[in-house]
């Protein structure tokens, strides 16, 4: 098993955010990776139009959580800090 230093994990699951930035930023959106905690939680900010959208939710499972566990399957879960519906 492969361990990552905290900065390799933050920059590996930033590059898994890439994949989803476009397609926020199609609606005036966008994803910003606070922290990871040592449980292996994932904070993040939603930007833009993202911030009151009312499909947060539904984005935030099928599409950013999706595409970081799919790349980084010790990541437990996904939670955003601001927003609709807000952790």
């Amino acid at each position: 098993m492969i361990i990552l230093t905290q900065q390799e994990l933050f920059d590996k699951v930033n590059h898994a955010l890439d994949e989803i930035r476009p397609h926020l930023a199609v609606d005036g959106g966008n994803i910003e990776l606070v922290e990871i905690t040592d449980d292996f939680i994932v904070k993040i900010k939603w930007i833009g139009n993202c911030e009151h959208c009312s499909m947060s939710t539904m984005t935030m499972k099928a599409g950013v959580e999706q595409a970081i566990k799919s790349r980084l399957p010790e990541i437990k879960g996904v939670e955003a800090i601001n927003g609709y519906f807000a952790a």
